[in-house]
């Protein structure tokens, strides 16, 4: 798998709202930095948080745009892009979106997201 295939492969685990997808594609030391600016740090933090959005967001649609490879290096690669997302919250049609940036490193055979930090749109 490269690089790219795993960042489609965490957009595609995302839209699932489901731990057990987007859990194995997440480095131990992973820290993702949310466009509200919450910091969490480490896999267990990572884990509550996206579990409070999924239980948050029904109906999540989550989608990345205009993927820009940084570097693409055979132990790491970053990259930026365009977010968006879509649900209901409280029955209520809510999205946003913005601009994010990501870290992916090889671990043995295959790719994990190490850093993710997501920002509001210019």
């Amino acid at each position: 798998m490269t690089a790219e295939a795993h960042l489609r492969a965490y957009e595609a685990a995302l839209g699932t709202q489901d731990w057990a997808e987007v859990g194995p594609l997440l480095h131990d030391d992973v820290c993702v930095t949310f466009s509200n600016g919450a910091f969490h740090n480490g896999k267990e933090a990572v884990r509550a948080a996206f579990s409070r959005n999924f239980e948050l967001i029904a109906d999540e649609r989550y989608e990345l745009a205009d993927v820009v490879w940084i570097a693409d290096e055979p132990s790491y690669a970053v990259c930026a892009y365009r977010f968006r997302w879509s649900g209901l919250i409280d029955g209520k049609a809510a999205a946003g979106g913005g601009r994010g940036t990501s870290v992916v490193v090889k671990d043995g055979d295959r790719w994990l997201v190490l850093a993710e930090h997501l920002g509001p749109e210019p």
